[in-house]
């Protein structure tokens, strides 16, 4: 049997955050992120793609076009898909993409963490 196929978009956030002279900052790509959970890569096909490396305080109805149009042209490629996000806005963008999405049948997922 194949494994599923998923695709991870990150957008920056907690998650990827590093400490900096001036505080938390977005730094960490996807390939660092995969790092943390190479695990589950020997059971699934994953798909590494950023999309934006912002904190979310910072993520604005531009961002989340970026975000609905990469997840439309990936929808029906992959068996789920799991955004990278902050905190901050996080629920925005999740009822967002609900609103988008509705009517479509697939995974989609929004990963936060509270600790960089």
């Amino acid at each position: 049997m194949a494994n599923k196929k998923i695709l991870i978009l990150t957008t920056g956030g907690t998650i990827a955050c590093e400490g900096t002279a001036e505080g938390l900052k977005p730094e960490l790509d996807s390939k660092a992120i995969m790092s943390y959970i190479s695990g589950i890569a020997d059971n699934y096909d994953i798909e590494l793609k950023d999309i934006l490396n912002l904190d979310s305080s910072n993520i604005q109805p531009e961002e989340w076009i970026v975000m609905a149009s990469e997840v439309y042209k990936a929808y029906s490629d992959f068996d789920g898909i799991v955004i990278t996000h902050g905190t901050d806005t996080m629920a925005y963008t999740s009822s967002m993409l609900a609103s988008c999405f509705r009517t479509f049948r697939f995974l989609l997922y929004l990963r936060v963490h509270s600790c960089p």
